[in-house]
């Protein structure tokens, strides 16, 4: 009689030689004894607003480009690079095993690889990988995949430490690009925009998970499922709360804002904010502002708006504007203005700056360009914020040094990293290292992959 292997059927770490290639181009430039550095533990950094304190850094982009460090080939993935304690966490799906690569973060060295088995395929034809990133707390990986796979894992080892199905246990559907929310860490706990369908058209939308072993601490069951914006932890009014922005696939849609208490997961309050539209998502986190307010928006139908909240947290519209709505961007706040890219698609997709106060759209940019006789721009671009420096990726692949005034947007250089489409997961800094990625295939034939580029300020 064969005996079955058991082991086969379980996520496996495997050794780093025997999987992916990596090429290595140049040691970058060394690191100033006076930097400032910060680890990058989760998808929008460590304030969840694409924001960095790192310095010095690089002032101009040279002519022939940003010096390469290292690239790594990457599988199906939106997934952001993670950094922290010098370790790159690389999360992606390869040969339909939701993968997560280890690497040294300077060097792109393979430390350790975790990988589990998955089914999916992206019924609207994008990538079938992983939307969430991993998140990173106290020496411990959480992590959550396309099928709502959530897995607790070593940072040192990549070792399991628990896991949790979370779409066999709460019946979360497909929804329409699989499972996408980024957990956040409370205290002792993970929160998790889950989604649950359990009771048909209701079930857990919002669960806490004890760090330690991965049980259940609450949950808050509603109508409105998961959307593809992460939770966010902030204050208001001296409370702190979890803003979770909700949504998931329905007919009629519906969804919004739900303002809970981290702790025990008691309902504060809720804010309609969802198109009518069947095929419309969210997918822009929430952005927490000084004053008790906080912005939120849906790029379909709605566009933005501004909440003030009361000391009950009942959160009220202080003004809403139809043509300031983020497809999945974070927008940054400068002087009293937000400035983000507006718009659902490439065509319609527009820099815009609206004064806080008033509501108003003080300008609009279409933030393209002629190039290599291709017209080409930021379209539904990110930002990184280095202190009062701010880089914008575009979707395409450049990479844009930006000055914003409620006068004019104006590019004070910019530069090619690649051809490519779907690049929408923003750049990260760590160290000095400016790490992007590549989601798909290149006009020029090159694959999807990492890079990592020296950004470091040259002092020679």
């Amino acid at each position: 009689m064969k005996i079955p292997n058991f082991l086969a059927l379980l996520p496996l770490m495997v050794a780093a030689e025997t999987t992916y290639p990596m090429v290595f181009h140049k040691a970058p430039s060394p690191l100033s004894p006076d930097a400032v550095v910060e680890d990058w533990p989760r998808f929008f950094g460590p304030r969840d607003n694409c924001t960095s304190h790192e310095s010095p850094l690089r002032k101009i982009f040279p002519k022939e480009g940003l010096p390469k460090v290292f690239e790594l080939a990457r599988g199906d993935s939106y997934s952001s690079p993670i950094l922290i304690a010098g370790k790159l966490l690389h999360f992606h799906a390869v040969d339909s095993k939701e993968t997560l690569d280890c690497h040294d973060a300077e060097t792109g060295k393979r430390l350790w690889t975790f990988h589990y088995p998955i089914t999916y395929k992206d019924r609207y034809g994008f990538s079938s990988g992983p939307r969430s990133s991993p998140v990173v707390h106290q020496g411990r990986i959480y992590l959550i995949g396309v099928t709502a796979m959530l897995h607790c894992l070593d940072l040192k080892t990549g070792r399991m430490i628990w896991k949790r199905n979370l779409k066999k246990e709460f019946e979360i559907p497909q929804y329409f690009f699989g499972y996408g929310p980024n957990p956040v860490v409370h205290g002792d706990k993970l929160i998790v925009n889950v989604g649950g369908k359990e009771n048909k058209t209701s079930g857990t939308s919002v669960a806490a998970f004890q760090l330690k072993d991965g049980k259940t601490a609450w949950k808050h069951e509603d109508q409105w499922g998961a959307s593809y914006a992460s939770p966010v932890i902030t204050t208001i009014h001296g409370k702190e709360v979890a803003l979770i922005l909700a949504a998931g696939e329905s007919k009629p849609a519906h969804g919004g804002l739900l303002v809970l208490n981290p702790t025990n997961g008691t309902l504060y309050s809720r804010f309609p904010w969802r198109a009518g539209l069947y095929e419309s998502v969210l997918a822009s986190s929430p952005l927490s502002l000084p004053n008790n307010q906080v912005f939120i928006s849906d790029c379909y139908e709605l566009g933005g708006v501004l909440l003030q909240f009361n000391p009950e947290l009942k959160p009220s519209p202080v003004w809403s504007e139809r043509f300031f709505g983020m497809h999945m961007m974070i927008p940054q706040v400068i002087d009293n203005h937000l400035y983000g890219f507006a718009g659902r698609n490439i065509p319609d997709t527009q820099l815009k700056g609206i004064d806080l106060k008033s509501g108003k759209i003080t300008w609009a940019d279409d933030m393209r360009w002629k190039e290599d006789s291709r017209v080409t721009g930021l379209f539904r671009g990110s930002f990184l914020r280095l202190g009062e420096r701010l880089i914008s990726l575009g979707e395409d692949g450049s990479l844009l040094d930006l000055q914003l005034t409620s006068e004019k947007p104006t590019i004070k250089q910019k530069t090619r990293l690649f051809y490519a489409r779907d690049t929408w997961t923003p750049p990260v800094i760590h160290r000095g290292l400016l790490y992007v990625t590549q989601n798909t295939k290149g006009f020029d034939g090159s694959s999807r992959r990492l890079i990592c580029y020296d950004f470091r300020l040259n002092t020679k």
